[in-house]
């Protein structure tokens, strides 16, 4: 956390008042933001948080002056150091942004130009900024941008592209950018969400060392309770575009006052009094998923995928020949009708194994075996057929929808290619599932990008259900969504297996989601799986070194909420 506020009574450095944001639509305005009112003292660290739509993001694009598309301010003012930023003119304002104001966005792949090297785009800010001239001068001052932000050989580093770069390292990257011009508030947007847990604690860890160091004063942006338990004095709860609630994190976070609050608060994996609490590091207060399903399991001697000794090594392009080892000697069992969780880092080969049990990718040695038979001794038809049985969810709905489809033609498509029934009957199924996932059946005429992201991920898991599988892999598939909407898909994913007896493999980076909805967890760690266990043990005494710091890491663990 960083330094406290400066005494009651000190200029402070942002005052937002009565901020009124909104977009064009049809027959008028609609209004994203409505009175917001927000002051950050210098040196401080203000969070604010919420669901997807609430207000949050385009409070902070209204205070940089980088609201997407239409959106313009309504009414309200915002300002920094007493000067009123919506009274600028274009110019002026840009003479704000990185000199006066730094911003962190949220998604660093896309933030930054694939065709340019990071070094291009790292000097591009540097002039941009005025914080030096002349090309030895502009190329120093990127050195000590990328080495300030945590990267090792930055020389090397600014030749290189963004597909080069870790997600941590673009992360960094773009953080280096944004302190370039040492600016007196920097506003991180969801700066870690795509992370995972370690990578982000390093991040975060980094960045709160730099704002100490230089000063700055932090505004973020985020929907992560636990991180804006562990990382904010105060806290701003946003809902439906106004603030429902604020105060001192700790404060509001363990004591809620308003409804919303409390519904963020209880729908927190592993925070909320409902999914169990974090008492102190390694500690669990309440008990974790009960056993009964693995009890029931225990009578089926046949497990719904066995794994033994699985490898996969990638051949990599070049002068010299060399390769990858991306899973070495992996060996687990997933019962019958219950869920296994798959964790790790990126790069611990989690993924990867996912794509092998889906025969998306043919392992390189090992033996893959559903309901005891040897995947890589079936048949091109017989390959197909099991491919009813086992189906994917994976982690960007969008992604994996067809944009020119309908959501009804998506979730039709597997009855189609497996010729199952006839146009009618398909459309009868196509509603039944909308319900089982509890989506109108109107929603079969619409596209994906009508949809949030909660509700596009419950059309791929109704198109997944369509054919009834025994066997679902869910690869980071609650990874992308708010603490609302992924309580309530993992609440629908406990719902169906309970009602279908499916089986769960479920792979991510989230321990908190794990502790929720797994019987047994696998962690895997550089292609090697390192620990196995039910998920009371695993969580409660895990024997490696490295489960431990993957559980030290949860935002918030340091912090028992409600």
């Amino acid at each position: 956390m960083n330094a406290p506020r400066e005494a009651a009574g000190a200029t402070p450095l942002l005052v937002v008042s009565g901020l009124r944001v909104g977009f064009p639509a049809r027959g008028g305005v609609s209004t994203a933001v409505d009175g917001v009112d927000l002051t950050i003292h210098r040196g401080e660290t203000v969070a604010i948080v919420g669901e997807s739509g609430s207000g949050k993001s385009t409070t902070a694009q209204a205070i940089i002056g980088l609201l997407p598309g239409t959106g313009r301010v309504l009414g309200g003012s915002i300002e920094l150091d007493g000067v009123d930023l919506t009274a600028l003119g274009r110019r002026e304002l840009e003479a704000v942004r990185g000199r006066e104001i730094g911003f962190v966005p949220q998604d660093p792949m896309a933030s930054l130009n694939p065709v340019w090297s990071v070094g291009f785009q790292v000097e591009e800010a540097i002039r941009a900024n005025g914080v030096a001239s002349g090309r030895r001068a502009v190329r120093a001052k990127a050195v000590e941008v990328l080495e300030r932000a945590g990267l090792a050989d930055a020389e090397k580093r600014l030749r290189q592209y963004p597909h080069q770069f870790s997600g941590g390292m673009r992360q960094r990257a773009l953080i280096g950018i944004a302190l370039s011009g040492d600016p007196k508030l920097l506003i991180a947007d969801e700066p870690t969400s795509a992370l995972d847990v370690t990578v982000q604690r390093g991040i975060l860890d980094h960045l709160a060392a730099l704002t100490r160091e230089l000063g700055t004063t932090v505004l973020l942006i985020t929907h992560d309770l636990g991180l804006a338990a562990e990382r904010a004095d105060r806290v701003l709860v946003m809902h439906g575009g106004r603030v429902v609630e604020s105060g001192p994190s700790r404060e509001v976070l363990q004591s809620p006052a308003h409804p919303y609050t409390r519904r963020l608060v209880e729908a927190a994996p592993g925070v909320g009094a409902g999914r169990g609490m974090w008492a102190g590091r390694g500690v669990w207060a309440a008990p974790v998923r009960t056993s009964d399903r693995r009890l029931a399991a225990a009578a089926e001697p046949t497990p719904a995928i066995a794994v033994s000794g699985l490898t996969k090594v990638y051949r990599l392009r070049g002068g010299r020949a060399s390769t990858v080892t991306a899973v070495d000697g992996v060996s687990f069992e997933v019962p019958k009708g219950t869920t296994t969780a798959l964790v790790g880092e990126s790069g611990s080969g989690k993924s990867t194994v996912a794509k092998l049990v889906l025969r998306l990718e043919e392992p390189t040695g090992g033996r893959i075996a559903v309901d005891g038979r040897d995947t890589a001794a079936l048949s091109r038809r017989e390959l197909f057929a099991l491919r009813r049985r086992l189906q994917p969810v994976f982690q960007d709905p969008y992604a994996s929808l067809d944009p020119l489809r309908s959501v009804g033609a998506s979730i039709a498509e597997p009855l189609a290619v497996h010729r199952v029934g006839d146009r009618e009957s398909r459309r009868g199924r196509v509603a039944e599932l909308l319900d089982r996932v509890a989506l109108p059946a109107a929603f079969a005429a619409r596209y994906p990008n009508e949809l949030s992201g909660g509700q596009r991920q419950r059309v791929a898991i109704a198109r997944a259900l369509a054919l009834n599988p025994d066997i679902v892999v869910l690869d980071e598939a609650v990874s992308a969504l708010d603490v609302l909407v992924q309580a309530q898909v993992l609440d629908l994913l406990a719902e169906l297996q309970e009602g279908l007896g499916l089986t769960y493999l479920f792979i991510t980076h989230d321990l908190a989601v794990v502790r929720q909805i797994a019987d047994d967890v696998c962690v895997m760690r550089k292609g090697v799986l390192v620990e196995r266990g039910t998920t009371a043990e695993v969580f409660t005494s895990p024997r490696e070194e490295y489960t431990r710091a993957l559980l030290d890491a949860i935002p918030g663990a340091a912090v028992p909420l409600a």
